[in-house]
Formats: C-alpha cells, sequence, structure tokens
C-alpha cells in the first residue's frame, strides 16, 4: 500500500573535510523504516528529486547524497566527470582511466560510505534494512560498498559503468573482483540501447557462480538514444517500478 511522504529536507553529511549535502525523503509516520542509500551516477545534476518520493511512497527512507562538485554540494571540490576528462585532455585515455579507479575507490566510495553512516543513525531508519541503489558511475560505487559491508540487503544496480566499461580495463577488472566479494542479493536493470550491457551480464554472471541471490532485467530500447536509455532511473519510473519493489521488498521486508 502507498504510504504519505513528507517533503524532502536537506541534511548535511560530513566526509573528512568536506560538508557534502543530500535530500532526504521519508514516509510519514515515526518508523523505524526500511531504508535505500542512492548512489548517483557522475555528472553535476543528479535528479534524485525524480525517485526519492516513489521510494518513500512505497515506505523506504530514501538519502540521496551530491558527491563532492554536484547540486547541492557544487561548492565541495570537483565534480568526477569533470577530473576524468580534463585528464583525458592533459594526459590520455590511460591516465584519465587510472584516475578514475582511484576516485572510484577511494575518495568517492569514501563519501557514499560517509552518508551511509549517517543514514544508519537516523531514528526513523531501522539500521538492520539497508538497501543501496546505484546509477552509473554510482551503480559502481554500490558494488564497491556492498564488497566492503556484508549487511547490505539489497543492491540495485541501474546501468552501473555502461559508458565506462568497453573503455577501461581497470574498472571492469576491480568491479568485477567486487562482485566476486558480495554476498547481498543484486538486480541489475538496463534499457536494451544502454552504452553497453556487457556489465550487467557479466557481473550477474559473476554472483551466479556462487549462488549469491541476483536477478536481471534487460529492457526494450526505451528513448532515442543511448543517452536515454541509460537514464532510464529517471525517465521511466514506470518501466521498473514494479519488479524493483518486489525485489528490494523481499529482502528487506
Amino acid at each position: 500500500m502507498a504510504q504519505s511522504v513528507t517533503r524532502s529536507r536537506t541534511v548535511v553529511v560530513n566526509s573528512g573535510s568536506l560538508q557534502l549535502h543530500a535530500l532526504l525523503w521519508q514516509p510519514k509516520g515515526q518508523g523505524p523504516f526500511p531504508a535505500v542509500l542512492f548512489c548517483p551516477g557522475s555528472g553535476l545534476t543528479p535528479q534524485p528529486e525524480t525517485i526519492g518520493p516513489v521510494f518513500a511512497r512505497h515506505g523506504y527512507v530514501f538519502l540521496a547524497l551530491f558527491r563532492s562538485g554536484q547540486g547541492l554540494s557544487a561548492k565541495e571540490g570537483s565534480e568526477t566527470s569533470v577530473l576524468v576528462e580534463r585528464e583525458r585532455d592533459a594526459k590520455g585515455d590511460d591516465a584519465a582511466n587510472r584516475l578514475q579507479l582511484r576516485l572510484l575507490e577511494k575518495d568517492q566510495l569514501d563519501q557514499q560510505l560517509s552518508a551511509l553512516e549517517l543514514l544508519r543513525a537516523l531514528k526513523i531508519v531501522d539500521s538492520r534494512r539497508i538497501a543501496l541503489v546505484g546509477h552509473s558511475f554510482g551503480g559502481m560505487l554500490a558494488m564497491m560498498n556492498g564488497e566492503r559491508d556484508h549487511s547490505i540487503r539489497a543492491i540495485v544496480n541501474f546501468g552501473g559503468g555502461a559508458r565506462s566499461w568497453p573503455r577501461s580495463s581497470y574498472l571492469r577488472d576491480r568491479v568485477t573482483q567486487a562482485a566476486a566479494q558480495i554476498t547481498s542479493p543484486v538486480f541489475f536493470i538496463q534499457a536494451a540501447n544502454d552504452y553497453s550491457i556487457a556489465p550487467s551480464q557479466i557481473l550477474d554472471g559473476e554472483l551466479a557462480k556462487r549462488g549469491v541471490p541476483h536477478q536481471i532485467k534487460i529492457f526494450p530500447a526505451f528513448g532515442k538514444n543511448a543517452s536515454e536509455g541509460h537514464n532510464i532511473i529517471y525517465l521511466s519510473v514506470s518501466t521498473w517500478e514494479k519488479e524493483v519493489f518486489e525485489f528490494v521488498d523481499r529482502y528487506t521486508q
């Protein structure tokens, strides 16, 4: 049953010397509720406002972090894709791919872990029932988080690494390594016209080898191009809503 939702509020996430900002949605009531940490993709303007209320209506506290350089955290350092493309222009593809991996493994993951710590400490949250939802670069972050923290109840990965996967062996190897350690159930979601569906297929196969609960859904091509297909998480909620909540509810309720 859909629940009433409070308006989003802004919270501060301290991560090292950074004061990052995040948006928080919650169902009405006292809780404690299961919760979702959203790991957005790279880029200056993630759009969690599109999906935060959806998760809250389904009974989840939803925390969406703006990592350094993004949206509400625009003044807290440079954004990942800006740094990577600057490195690519200055030193070439190999250097850019190495930098992307370093950011994934350290700075960006540290920021998401700080947000997870804050989310778990909220009185309205049942800290034993936390799921992760990641999109694009954030899908890879969700996998890295799941590698570290086996208490995560479920992970939903929307197109993690779809754009970078074909051009970075460093990323492919590291995220595949993470998948070999994850014990949380993972649901991989992409549209058929995403930049590449290989990451979902390969990582899902890694979980299948070890008998970890897993699910993969490649939806029909969406929109007019790969960019629109990649952003199905924001552009076509109705496409994935039923299946995502069946999955997340199964492991968090």
